[in-house]
């Protein structure tokens, strides 16, 4: 099967601060990260704070302008599209950000939020946008009658619903999924992971699903790329990953999830970022990466 996406070598380097003395050295926030998703597919990325994970999210989509690298979206190479080619490109390929309370704009009502990106890709009469607008609020779950109100007046679960449906609004097949539930409840997160993989299912969508809760992860992914210091360290299908890791980073992030069992024991192993050497990935099995 053809990928979807495809990211090639992707760095992205940001100037570090000069001072009087001292040239500022660039940082590299994501380095030489490779990784190919199918139609259809959930593909993870995973790390803790600062491992890149949304970096490389917001490169593919040319969010961030990455530094160098290969992305090709339909086997189109995302990177040399003109300004005008990317736009209406971007009509395929959508992004979901993990705070809704400040991804929406606070002055506008949301109706307009979702109604925005027709507007703007001039799709249809007003008319034909104000229906759609409403069919979109009726696919993930809210009111027409909301359409009027602002985004204060939503609770948090509520607020990510209208964000997915302005993401939806243009008919995508990718989405980048960015810690889409890990500002909500708990109890609001389950609903907003069940919608997720009902318009998956319902629209034939291909999400990157970008996360620090592994439990999650392991729930809805069927491939996982860990991250750390900007690389890939393991990449594998969801199942095998999580039953037997083997970078020494995968070992010891996996180790730090929370034990369900009443009693059972929680045995974190360490692992030593100061003798972490970036190195290439190798396949060690089917489809399993490690660097």
């Amino acid at each position: 099967m053809t990928p979807l996406v495809q990211v090639r070598h992707l760095i992205k380097e940001y100037p570090a601060r000069a001072t009087l003395w001292r040239r500022g050295a660039a940082v590299r926030a994501v380095d030489d990260v490779t990784f190919e998703i199918a139609p259809g597919e959930t593909f993870g990325l995973v790390g803790e704070s600062g491992s890149g994970k949304t970096t490389t999210g917001r490169c593919v989509l040319r969010l961030i302008e990455p530094t160098s690298g290969e992305i090709r979206f339909k086997d189109q190479d995302v990177r040399a599209l003109s300004p005008r080619e990317l736009r209406r490109a971007r009509r395929q390929f959508q992004i979901v950000f993990q705070d809704p309370y400040s991804s929406l704009n606070p002055r506008m009502r949301v109706g307009d939020i979702v109604r925005e990106p027709l507007v703007i890709h001039r799709l249809g009469s007003r008319a034909d946008q104000i229906a759609r607008v409403r069919e979109l609020f009726a696919l993930v779950g809210l009111s027409g009658d909301d359409v009027r109100k602002y985004p204060h007046q939503f609770s948090g679960g509520q607020r990510q619903r209208i964000g997915l449906a302005r993401a939806l609004a243009l008919e995508p097949s990718f989405i980048v999924a960015d810690e889409p539930v890990s500002a909500l409840d708990v109890s609001v997160q389950a609903q907003v992971i069940n919608l997720l993989l009902d318009l998956q299912q319902r629209l034939g969508l291909t999400y990157l699903f970008i996360a620090h809760d592994l439990r999650l992860v392991r729930q809805i992914c069927t491939r996982v790329a860990v991250m750390y210091r900007g690389r890939i360290v393991e990449l594998a299908p969801a199942a095998r990953l999580f039953e037997a890791p083997q970078h020494a980073y995968t070992k010891a992030l996996l180790s730090a999830i929370p034990k369900l069992k009443p009693g059972e024991r929680l045995e974190r192993i360490p692992f030593d970022g100061s003798q972490f050497v970036p190195e290439p990935l190798r396949e060690i099995g089917p489809d399993h990466f490690v660097a």
